[in-house]
């Protein structure tokens, strides 16, 4: 007599509920993975930035020094490859550290600007730069090659605080995979599906934000986080259901 397998009540609802919850989870640390690649590469990117511009304008200084420029000169010269490391580190950024950067500041301050300010800074609040002796205008040029080095001291310690937190996010996302792949009962298995999702969830977010910023605009940094965070979450889904 041929016996029939009793499946208990509510074991298939079980299974399903389990597979949802893990599936979620799995969501969970790609968008973590996401999340943590974007603070690590804006934190190197603006930490490539400061040294860009403290290196140009240390050469600029020397190259007055030396009687290669004059101060006039360096000043026009700091100014535009501060002006060019902005635009090129910006590039590098992914978009939503390139729609946080342009929220704080759309673009580089013009040389005239930047001259009447170092005037009303280093003379006072009456000062014209036309009416300034030809020393005294070496030192407002001499000013701006100095602040051509220097960034924004609290955006730059909240980038490399950023990017701490972004390593360190990434040690846990690895450590969790590699834990999951090692407990699994294939683990071949188990590497291909968290490399794919894990995989899916970064590119999804990176991509995802790129064109957001198309959509939203240059100094959005709400719109193109929540784009980029959704593109990453169904990129990540997808994933999970293919494999």
């Amino acid at each position: 007599m041929a016996s029939t397998l009793a499946v208990a009540p509510g074991t298939t609802d079980q299974n399903a509920a389990r597979s949802e919850f893990d599936r979620t989870v799995e969501i969970l640390r790609a968008d973590v993975a996401a999340a943590a690649s974007h603070m690590t590469l804006d934190g190197a990117a603006r930490a490539t930035y400061d040294r860009l511009i403290r290196g140009f304008s240390e050469q600029t200084r020397l190259e007055v020094e030396r009687g290669g420029l004059t101060w006039t000169e360096a000043a026009d010269r700091a100014h535009r490859l501060r002006n060019m490391a902005l635009d090129a580190i910006r590039g590098r950024s992914t978009a939503v550290g390139r729609a946080f950067a342009e929220q704080l500041k759309a673009q580089g301050r013009s040389l005239n600007e930047l001259i009447a300010r170092k005037t009303l800074q280093l003379f006072g609040a009456d000062a014209d730069f036309g009416r300034l002796s030809p020393a005294q205008r070496d030192r407002v040029f001499a000013a701006i090659v100095e602040a051509a080095g220097k960034s924004n001291p609290r955006v730059t310690a909240m980038m490399r605080g950023l990017s701490v937190a972004g390593r360190a996010l990434l040690v846990v996302s690895i450590a969790v995979t590699v834990y999951t792949v090692a407990t699994a009962k294939d683990p071949a298995a188990a590497a291909r599906h968290e490399g794919a999702v894990l995989g899916a969830g970064i590119a999804g977010s990176m991509a995802s934000g790129a064109l957001a910023g198309l959509a939203c605009g240059p100094g959005a940094p709400v719109c193109v986080t929540i784009g980029a965070f959704v593109g990453g979450t169904l990129a990540a889904f997808g994933a999970s259901m293919v494999f």
